[in-house]
C-alpha cells in the first residue's frame, strides 16, 4: 500500500490495483488540486475544501454517506459524526471512512469536530493508519486530536488539515500536534509506503510532504 498527500485533507491510497481519493477540494482554499486518477473518491462533507470532484482523472464512484460498501475487494464504512461539538448545528454533519483491505486498515477522519463516542470508537476498531485533522480551526483542538488518537490506538498517525504554504484557510501548523503527541523531531516522507509486516508496533508519527501532479508513471505504473 502507498498513501500519498496532495494537501489539505486530500490523499491517494493505492492498494491491489484500486486508488481511492479521499476528499478533493476546490481551488478557492488557495491550493492546485492536482489531476488524480481515482477508481474512488470519498467525500467527508459538501464544504469546498473536501468535495470538488474537478480534474479528477477516471469514473470514480462517489462515496459521500454513511454505510458498507465494497469495491474492487476494498470493503469501505462511512460512520456518521459531526464537524462540531454540537452535534452539527454549526458546521452539519461528517463521515469518517474506513477502508479495510483485509490485513490492513486505513482511516479517514474527514473534518472530525469532536472526541469520539463509545460507539464510534467501536465502529472505527483495528485502526492500523489513521489520517487525523491536526490543525484547529472548525475541526478537533490539538488536545482532542490527541485523545482522538488515544481512542483509536494506530499503529500510525499522519497528521492533515494543517497550515501549509498558500493555504487560505486559518488553521494552525502542524508543530503543535507533533508536540502534543511527544514527537520531538519528526522526518518529513514523500509517501507512505506500508504492509501488514512492516507495520510498527508501537505508535508512530509520519509527516507526509505535500505532493504535486503525478506522473503517469506514478498514476499507472
Amino acid at each position: 500500500m502507498d498513501i500519498t498527500w496532495y494537501g489539505h485533507a486530500c490523499f491517494r491510497i493505492r492498494d491491489r490495483g484500486v486508488a481511492i481519493v479521499t476528499d478533493p477540494y476546490d481551488k478557492a482554499i488557495g491550493l492546485s488540486m492536482p489531476r488524480i486518477r481515482a477508481d474512488v473518491v470519498t467525500v467527508s462533507h459538501g464544504h469546498e475544501g473536501h468535495s470538488s470532484q474537478r480534474g479528477l482523472r477516471g469514473h470514480p464512484q462517489l462515496l459521500q454517506g454513511p454505510g458498507e460498501y465494497e469495491i474492487g475487494g476494498v470493503f469501505i464504512t462511512g460512520v456518521p459524526t459531526f464537524h462540531d461539538r454540537d452535534g452539527g448545528r454549526k458546521q452539519g454533519r461528517n463521515v469518517a471512512f474506513l477502508f479495510d483491505y483485509g490485513d490492513m486498515t486505513v482511516c479517514h477522519l474527514g473534518d472530525l469536530g469532536h472526541v469520539l463516542t463509545q460507539e464510534q470508537v467501536e465502529m472505527l476498531d483495528g485502526v492500523n493508519v489513521l489520517l487525523v485533522p491536526a490543525g484547529g480551526g472548525s475541526t478537533l483542538s490539538v488536545s482532542e486530536a490527541t485523545q482522538v488518537v488515544g481512542q483509536i490506538e494506530p499503529n500510525i498517525v499522519i497528521p492533515m488539515h494543517y497550515h501549509t504554504p498558500g493555504l487560505a484557510r486559518d488553521l494552525a501548523p502542524v508543530s503543535g500536534f507533533l508536540k502534543a503527541m511527544g514527537v520531538s523531531q519528526s522526518t518529513v516522507q514523500d509517501a507512505l509506503k506500508v504492509s501488514a509486516s512492516t507495520l510498527p508496533q508501537d505508535e508512530q508519527v509520519i509527516v507526509l510532504a505535500l505532493r504535486g501532479e503525478p506522473s503517469d508513471d506514478e498514476e499507472y505504473g
